[in-house]
């Protein structure tokens, strides 16, 4: 509740400086009037009340903002400003002045006696200062120091020794309203930015290499031996084949596979089999078994899910390839690598039994 007392009232001190330098006093007093509420420690409050008051009444402010920072310099400059104020206002003590009682110049003017002389030359001479007064009054309202360190001065802060704030009554003064010279700003031209459009270059693109693979021995699986036995070698030739038997022929030159049925070819696949390192075995197989899937190791490698896997001789097989493109080029470690495509067509053509003739 404090913070916020605190931030309303200086809230309403900006609203009281804006009206001040509007002219508008009646406002400029009531702003600060409600600031000195919220919070009654607060010197900048006081200070504008003081600004915007009767000479008699700035003093009472003035000494209310003096008791919450007694080393305030505007707080004695208004104070001093305040006082030669009073003077020309009749015969009034000191103590009143610094009490805020404003007494009325009349109630102190005596019966003028009756003189037998000219009375011309002393009302000439009360003319002119009853003038003389009134231009000073105005001048000093202006002019005053307080007015100025008041309207320039940064929002202040509630003192550092009190840490709460309680709401204050404030006896209204009697507002005294001065004239007040209105400026009409002269307006200032600005002249208007020339922004010049650079232009945006044109993105060329960079050429990009296209990738060549390497040519990298690959694995062959080899298989449980106590799942399935390892076949020989069989030395039956296509010419032993009956009418429209599926068989497979492998060209080791062409580097591809051909799928026949009886001397009828089916199909023909490009393949990439055993390196000069690792080298395809020759002869003829016959598929002893099928893995739609499965796991090939061995020394230096780990390949999961190797497709269509056919093996017609211990770790020698035909698969799918999913770990180059680079067929037509020996590649494996043994095994005949295809297409994973094309390896799923010489799976479901081909059955256990089917012959494997291998041969440059």
């Amino acid at each position: 509740m404090v913070s916020e007392n605190l931030s309303q009232a200086q809230t309403a001190i900006q609203q009281a400086r804006a009206a001040l330098k509007k002219g508008d006093k009646r406002n400029t007093y009531a702003w600060a009037k409600k600031a000195a509420q919220l919070a009654p420690d607060l010197e900048d409050a006081w200070l504008i009340l003081a600004a915007v008051s009767n000479p008699g009444a700035s003093i009472k402010f003035l000494g209310r903002a003096l008791e919450i920072n007694p080393t305030s310099q505007r707080a004695k400059k208004g104070m001093a400003w305040a006082e030669r104020r009073m003077r020309p206002q009749g015969r009034q003590t000191t103590g009143d002045a610094l009490s805020g009682q404003s007494k009325d110049p009349s109630a102190k003017r005596t019966k003028p006696i009756p003189k037998k002389k000219s009375r011309l030359p002393l009302i000439l001479l009360g003319g002119f200062l009853i003038v003389c007064i009134i231009g000073a009054v105005i001048l000093a309202t202006n002019t005053s120091p307080a007015m100025a360190l008041i309207s320039s001065a940064p929002t202040a802060t509630a003192s550092s020794t009190q840490q709460h704030w309680a709401q204050g009554t404030i006896a209204k003064p009697t507002y005294t309203p001065s004239p007040t010279a209105t400026l009409t700003p002269t307006p200032t031209f600005t002249p208007t930015p020339t922004y010049t459009l650079t232009p945006t270059s044109t993105f060329t693109p960079t050429p990009t290499n296209t990738y060549t693979p390497t040519n990298t021995p690959l694995p062959t699986k080899t298989p449980n031996p106590t799942k399935t036995p390892k076949p020989a070698p069989t030395s039956q030739s296509p010419g032993e084949i009956g009418g429209g038997e599926h068989w497979i022929d492998i060209n080791l030159s062409e580097q591809r596979v051909y799928a026949y049925a009886g001397n009828t070819l089916i199909n023909s696949f490009i393949v990439s089999t055993g390196t000069w390192q690792t080298p395809t075995v020759t002869g003829s197989y016959r598929v002893y078994v099928k893995y739609r899937s499965t796991r090939m190791t061995g020394p230096g490698y780990d390949l999961p899910n190797v497709p269509y896997v056919m093996y017609f001789y211990k770790g020698y097989g035909l698969h799918g390839t999913y770990w180059h493109n680079n067929f037509g080029t020996p590649m494996s470690h043994g095994c005949v690598n295809l297409r994973t495509n094309d390896a799923a067509w010489l799976y479901n053509f081909s059955s256990v039994g089917t012959l494997v003739r291998i041969h440059y």
